[in-house]
């Protein structure tokens, strides 16, 4: 079968409402997914170096357990394995007017845990990198252990855990796909029913393919654009706020990151 280029060339530049819904709900799964899987690392990252061995083992355990878990699986079981269990069991909502599916609320909860467990280690790293002798210091000018986190230990870690923080989410935004095996629609999943009924499954696949390159590019731009702001004492430009930081960025292509996981 020849390759259909009209038909092609119609997916990218008219791809229809519900493509774009799908889309829609393949960004907001990813964000919220990811929110809640740094909130998670950051408790979890904490916990992990907390002086109370219960605490740190709990928190070790549940990165051990967690990452050793394939994304799939956990999407698996909080949408069907535990109401399969009858411990729980996702139902459809309506917030505001907008209907959230069963499926969508097991897909965010799932990608959440598993990013917790790297996000986890990520904070944990990244707290560790900041020097000893400047906390040492603060707590004895009478800072306290929110005042020293606040604004000695997170401005600091900030710079060594968002490069892989974003980097994360640029996998977030890909791992998001499989949640079309629990039935969320989002762009992987319409294109497999689009491709059903077309036939025509290797253009869209290179559709959806650009769809993801397109997304993740964003991304990476947004990221290095961040990196740059965070990294200003390292340049020899001046960035002194957000306009100055992408003009730095584009002009030396600063903060630019690669892949942690594919």
């Amino acid at each position: 079968m020849s390759f259909d280029w009209p038909f092609f060339w119609g997916r990218l530049v008219n791809p229809g409402d519900a493509y774009i819904t799908a889309l829609g709900r393949t960004i907001v799964m990813a964000i919220l997914a990811m929110a809640l899987g740094v909130l998670i690392g950051v408790i979890v990252g904490f916990g992990r170096l907390s002086r109370f061995k219960l605490l740190s083992g709990a928190c070790a355990f549940y990165v051990w357990f967690v990452r050793g878990i394939p994304v799939l699986v956990l999407l698996v079981f909080f949408f069907s394995g535990l109401a399969a269990a009858g411990l729980f069991r996702f139902s459809d909502v309506t917030i505001l007017g907008f209907s959230i599916s069963a499926s969508f609320q097991a897909a965010v909860v799932a990608l959440a845990i598993h990013e917790g467990a790297y996000m986890a280690e990520i904070v944990r790293n990244g707290i560790q990198a900041v020097a000893r002798g400047q906390i040492e210091a603060a707590k004895s000018v009478g800072m306290g252990t929110w005042l020293l986190t606040r604004r000695i230990v997170l401005p600091q870690a900030t710079r060594v855990i968002v490069p892989p923080l974003g980097n994360d989410f640029n996998h977030m935004l890909k791992t998001t796909s499989l949640a079309s095996v629990i039935g969320v629609q989002e762009i992987f999943q319409l294109t497999e029913s689009m491709s059903a009924t077309t036939f025509r499954t290797f253009e869209l696949l290179i559709a959806v393919s650009l769809t993801y390159l397109t997304l993740t590019t964003v991304w990476n731009v947004v990221q290095g654009i961040i990196e740059t702001k965070l990294r200003a004492h390292e340049l020899d430009a001046s960035v002194r706020n957000w306009r100055e930081a992408v003009q730095v960025y584009f002009r030396t292509g600063a903060g630019s990151a690669g892949e942690r996981r594919s």
